[in-house]
This record gives C-alpha cells, sequence and structure tokens, in this order.
C-alpha cells in the first residue's frame, strides 16, 4: 500500500513539474523594459506560425485596462480603452507587435501579448518602467556653501561629490512619482578652487563644477588685492595733499601787496583839491581885475 501511494504521489509531482516545465516555455517569462519618457518602445510578442488570433491585455498603473485585438481570417483590428499613442506594427523580423508613441509616466505598467494558434496559446509578459531623466542645477546657498540638486528624476538619482565627503542629502516626492535629491556640502575643501557635483540614473549621467567654498590660493589672491587697493588709495591721497600744499604756497607768493584804503581815497581826492584851488586863484585875480576897472583912480589901491 506504501508503495502505491509513493508511486501515485511521485507521479503527480512529476505531472506538475511537466505541466510547469510547458507553461514557462510557453510563456516565455516576464521581461522587465526600461525606456526614457518622451521616446517610444516596440514590444513584440511571441513569434509563431498560423496565428490566428493576437491579444495586447494592458495594465497601466495610472488609469484602468486597455485591450488590443487582432484577427487574422479578417486581417481586423480593434481596441478598447487604449490611447491613440498604441498602435499595431508588423514587422517582418518581430512579427505582430505594439509600438507606444512618446512614453508617458502614465503608460508605464504590465503589457500582456497573447497568441492563439492551432498549437496552442502562447503569451508574453513585459513590466515597462519609464524613466525620468533629472534636472540638475548647481548653485552656492547664502552662506557660500555649494548646493546639488537633482530634480524630478525617476527613479531618484544618486548625488555625490568629486573629494568630498561631508555633505547632506535629502528627497523630496512629488504626485507624478518623481523625486528631487538636493545634496548640500557642510564642509568645504580649501584644497581644490572648483566643487564638483556627479549625478548618476539609469537614464544617463552628468556632472558640473562650480567656484562656491574659498581655497588657500582664493584667500592669498583676496589679500594681495586688498593690500594694492589700500595702497592705491594711501597714493591717490597723498599726491591730492602734495598738489594742494604747494598750489597754497603759489598763491601767496603772487598775491599783490594789500594797500590802506584811507590812502586810496586821499589820492582820489587830491586831484580835485589841486583844481579847486587852482580855480579860486583865477577867480581872484579876474575879481581884482574887474574891480580895478570900476573904482575911481583915488579909490584904486595902493601898489
Amino acid at each position: 500500500m506504501k508503495a502505491g501511494t509513493n508511486m501515485k504521489i511521485s507521479g503527480k509531482i512529476v505531472y506538475m513539474f511537466v505541466l510547469l516545465t510547458i507553461i514557462v516555455m510557453r510563456s516565455g517569462g516576464n521581461n522587465e523594459v526600461s525606456v526614457t519618457v518622451g521616446d517610444s518602445s516596440v514590444l513584440a510578442c511571441p513569434l509563431k506560425p498560423n496565428v490566428n488570433m493576437l491579444t495586447w491585455k494592458i495594465y497601466p498603473k495610472v488609469g484602468g485596462p486597455c485591450n488590443l485585438g487582432y484577427r487574422a481570417d479578417t486581417d481586423t483590428t480593434a481596441r478598447t480603452n487604449c490611447s491613440d499613442s498604441m498602435n499595431w506594427t508588423f514587422r517582418p523580423d518581430l512579427g505582430p507587435a505594439l509600438e507606444i508613441q512618446q512614453v508617458g509616466i502614465a503608460q508605464e505598467g504590465n503589457y500582456i501579448c497573447e497568441v492563439v494558434t492551432p498549437e496552442g496559446n502562447f503569451h508574453r509578459t513585459y513590466h515597462l518602467t519609464v524613466l525620468v531623466p533629472p534636472r540638475l542645477s548647481l548653485f552656492c546657498d547664502e552662506h557660500g556653501k555649494p548646493v546639488c540638486k537633482a530634480a524630478a528624476g525617476k527613479p531618484p538619482a544618486q548625488v555625490s561629490w568629486l573629494l568630498e565627503s561631508n555633505y547632506s542629502l535629502e528627497e523630496e516626492s512629488h504626485d507624478n512619482g518623481t523625486v528631487t535629491v538636493l545634496s548640500r556640502l557642510t564642509a568645504c575643501n580649501t584644497n581644490v578652487t572648483d566643487t564638483t557635483c556627479m549625478v548618476f540614473h539609469p537614464a544617463g549621467s552628468w556632472s558640473e563644477s562650480i567656484d562656491c567654498c574659498p581655497s588657500d590660493k582664493k584667500n592669498s589672491i583676496l589679500y594681495v588685492s586688498i593690500t594694492l587697493c589700500l595702497l592705491s588709495i594711501m597714493t591717490f591721497m597723498a599726491v591730492i595733499y602734495y598738489i594742494k600744499l604747494h598750489s597754497n604756497r603759489l598763491c601767496h607768493k603772487t598775491k599783490p601787496p594789500e594797500t590802506d584804503p584811507i590812502q586810496n581815497d586821499t589820492m582820489e581826492v587830491e586831484p580835485y583839491t589841486t583844481y579847486v584851488q587852482k580855480e579860486n586863484v583865477i577867480y581872484n585875480s579876474v575879481s581884482d581885475l574887474t574891480v580895478g576897472q570900476n573904482l575911481p583912480q583915488e579909490l584904486w589901491p595902493e601898489t
């Protein structure tokens, strides 16, 4: 009895193993497909002869499922709840395939192709992942520390600094599934002039450099510049003082001597006094002559 029971159990195990093997061989397994947002993607069905019917069953993460069907006997297609960006494409190397134009985040999800043939039904499953490259920006904050920002990436970007180890990381998730990563240096390496931020992402990698942190070389240049500026100002002020001092001395040497205002008045009055005196003499002479002519001879003055 035990031997019979064991034989039955062994037969069932072998039957289940063969059945699973057939299913796996027919299904072709799951296929991971990654596509960058905005690009196009082509998903192929299993290439089989004598196809009677093809069906795409699509289960996006956002929105409801949709179906695309094709019947070989009537050479017709049908769609249910699928956008116009999804269409059949027939290529000799791929056979009937699904083409998705300008893939968006909303079209991420599972895509299953079922093929009906006289030999049986076959299917292939794809998991479509949409990649969104982050937008890299590098700037100096209000404290003069470099800040690297990888905005709206999917999946989140990996941010690091070249030759730097003291930095912080912050993540901010958005409603559309993207994530912004912010990295800020907490301490600068004064041995380097430029600080380089590196961003790694499945859609690509980028790097940018910025000069925020003060280095020893920058400090030396700054000190020399300040010293030269101060010397220039002092020299300029000394030249101005020298010119002003000598111009005052020249003014003192060339200034005419001051005159007494009373003396000037006297000099102005003297010509008038002389003139009056002469007029009086002439007047007296004329008066004497006139009197002498009119008086009798006996009244003339004795000479």
